[in-house]
């Protein structure tokens, strides 16, 4: 298995989203966070499971990518603004 996910230091990981095609940050620092929210994550880079949702652009409707992530899996949700919402796929291999 390749990763998934990639380490920006301090807390913050990333991940690329095919749905919406830009990398999406969560943070297991909450003080990292500028508002001090923090996800839990399984250490997996190859099969990650974050936890609670991800919701990017929460109040962009035109641009909303809201999501699960578990065993390596994106679950998009049905109020996402791309053509991957309410389906589930791989998360991309991460590449440099």
């Amino acid at each position: 298995m390749s990763a998934k996910i990639c380490s920006y230091g301090n807390g913050i990981w990333v991940f690329h989203c095919p749905g919406c095609g830009y990398s999406h940050p969560f943070h297991t620092d909450p003080a990292r966070h500028p508002t001090n929210q923090s996800w839990q994550w399984n250490g997996s880079v190859d099969a990650p499971t974050i936890t609670p949702s991800l919701l990017i652009f929460k109040d962009v409707p035109s641009s909303r990518c809201h999501s699960f992530i578990t065993d390596g899996r994106i679950q998009f949700l049905a109020d996402c603004f791309h053509s991957l919402k309410g389906q589930t796929v791989e998360i991309p291999d991460w590449e440099d």
